[in-house]
């Protein structure tokens, strides 16, 4: 059974209405290069429902107060947004308890957060961190400072001519020097799904602990850490659906309450003299400064606006775009797809004969088609399959068949152009 397959049921409710959804998205409503927009690049940023748009104004219009540090209205209102935005995350990856969550600016910092807070303490030389080849170098770089100052080692798991992970080579890595393995959940420049349950199986079995970067995933799939069986899971707000410069770290309550705060400020401590200071619990203690509260207040509606479309849906509708697109783009000549898992999220990363990945963003664009190229912060993926970047289409949530047959119609063009 595949890993998208076994995740849980959330809630069951009707199919999407596709073109309801679009009507939810004012971006969508517009032209460029006097085209229709059609947008294919929500592996990047996703576009954001009218919902998060009022919800973030609400804040500035009528909330705009800090939080946790005064009794009159506005902050209390403030506060209790926030605080209820917390829940919904937590309820989002069907985590334990509230303060296992913990508010960042997204999943590089989250990641950052427990390179700092949780393993700089625990490392030392010999010891070992796992990551896949598959990795954003926001899974990659911060475990590169990390050995530096440590003397603990990066070793990397190899992936296949298909772009997937196999046990078999992980296991190989595994032993008892590897006190974390590091992976995605999801590639964001090939689509594939990482078999992550299976991997927390390993990782434990050596004592390692477990963090997935959930930025690719969290978006399109179900998410329970319980299930999962991870250590901590990062994912970014405006990958979502919210707002940009929000995301969360989800850390079982004992790895939390051990680390040590990785920055220092207002809100963060119990108390203060020159002489010492104590810190709050979590999630206080990793939330110093004033936080990006109408951001995290505006996560709060993407993910009530994701829940009410469904996730299971969700997932379902972006399968049946995936498997069209699919065979769409083999039928331009010369296109060749780069990343064939046969489990995947909605990711169409391609190279064509005689066009430069750049040439073919361009020539889109122009057709009122986004979509993204380059390396995709993904070198080392780009170097494993011998391209210097791809041209890639990913889906979200407001596609449909109409969008992907633009993008053929736009390739055709490119293809007339260079060939």
């Amino acid at each position: 059974m595949s890993e998208l397959a076994t995740q849980p049921s959330h809630r069951a409710i009707p199919a999407i209405d596709a073109e309801r959804v679009r009507r939810d998205f004012p971006a969508l409503h517009q032209q460029v290069h006097g085209k229709p927009l059609v947008y294919l690049d929500s592996a990047a940023t996703s576009l954001k429902p009218q919902v998060v748009i009022d919800a973030v104004t609400q804040v500035y219009a009528e909330d705009c107060a800090n939080i946790h540090r005064a009794v009159h209205l506005l902050s209390q209102r403030a506060t209790l947004a926030y605080e209820s935005a917390r829940g919904k995350v937590q309820a989002f990856l069907n985590a334990p308890a509230k303060k296992e969550v913990v508010f960042v600016r997204g999943c590089t910092e989250g990641i950052n957060l427990v390179a700092q807070a949780w393993a700089r303490p625990r490392l030392g030389a010999g010891d070992r961190i796992v990551v896949t080849h598959l990795e954003h170098h926001s899974n990659i770089v911060p475990w590169q400072i990390l050995c530096q100052q440590t003397g603990a080692e990066l070793v990397v798991v190899p992936i296949t001519d298909a772009g997937e992970v196999r046990l078999d080579d992980l296991e190989a890595k595994l032993d008892e020097r590897v006190k974390l393995v590091a992976c995605s959940h999801v590639s964001n420049s090939l689509g594939t799904v990482l078999p992550v349950k299976a991997i927390a199986e390993r990782a434990h079995a050596v004592g390692a602990k477990v963090l997935l970067d959930g930025a690719q995933a969290a978006p399109h799939v179900p998410v329970d850490v319980q299930d999962l069986d991870c250590d901590f899971y990062v994912f970014s707000g405006h990958k979502v659906y919210g707002p940009t410069g929000i995301g969360a770290v989800w850390g079982r309550e004992a790895l939390l309450s051990e680390a040590e705060p990785y920055q220092g400020g207002g809100d963060m401590i119990r108390s203060v003299t020159f002489e010492r200071t104590t810190y709050a619990p979590i999630p206080s203690k990793f939330e110093a400064g004033t936080p990006n509260i109408a951001g995290a207040i505006g996560l709060g509606a993407a993910i009530d606006y994701l829940e009410g479309l469904g996730r299971e849906n969700v997932a379902q509708r972006e399968q049946e775009l995936l498997a069209y697109g699919t065979e769409a783009l083999k039928s331009v000549k010369g296109l060749r797809l780069v990343g064939t898992a046969p489990e995947k999220i909605g990711v169409l990363s391609f190279v064509m004969e005689d066009a430069h990945p750049h040439d073919i963003g361009t020539v889109v664009d122009a057709e009122g088609v986004a979509i993204r190229t380059g390396h995709h912060c993904t070198q080392p993926v780009m170097e494993r399959f011998g391209v210097p970047a791809t041209a890639r289409a990913s889906l979200g949530v407001y596609n449909n068949e109409a969008d992907l047959d633009a993008l053929v119609k736009a390739l055709i063009k490119v293809q007339e152009m260079f060939s």
